[in-house]
C-alpha cells in the first residue's frame, strides 16, 4: 500500500508530531514498510490454529507471602536526610 504525503502528515497530526520534509518523507517510507509487512501477515494461512492468549500454558508460580517483621518508624526516619511527623520529606519536583 503506497501513502501519499497528505495521509502521512495527518497521522504525524494525530500522533501530535512534527516533522520537516524530509523527516516526512522518512516516516512515509517506514509506515509503507510497516503497512506491507502485516499485508504479508495476513496472507499466511491460519485454518486449524488455535488463538492463544498466551505463548505458553505455564501458570504463575507465586510464593506464600509471610510477614515478616521490619525495623520501626523511628529507625526509619532516623537514617533519612529529611523527614515531617512519620514521613519521609523530599523536594518538590512537580511544580504547580
Amino acid at each position: 500500500m503506497k501513502l501519499d504525503a497528505q495521509t502521512t502528515q495527518k497521522l504525524a497530526e494525530l500522533s501530535k508530531l512534527e516533522f520537516n520534509e524530509e523527516e516526512l518523507k522518512g516516516i512515509q517510507n517506514d509506515l509503507e514498510q510497516m503497512i506491507a509487512f502485516v499485508e504479508k501477515l495476513n496472507e499466511i494461512n491460519t485454518d486449524g490454529v488455535q488463538p492463544l492468549t498466551h505463548i505458553s500454558e505455564d501458570e504463575n508460580q507465586l510464593r506464600e507471602d509471610l510477614v515478616k517483621d521490619s525495623i520501626d518508624i523511628t529507625t526509619a526516619l532516623k537514617n533519612a536526610p529529611a523527614a515531617k511527623d512519620r514521613f519521609f520529606t523530599v523536594p518538590k519536583v512537580i511544580k504547580k
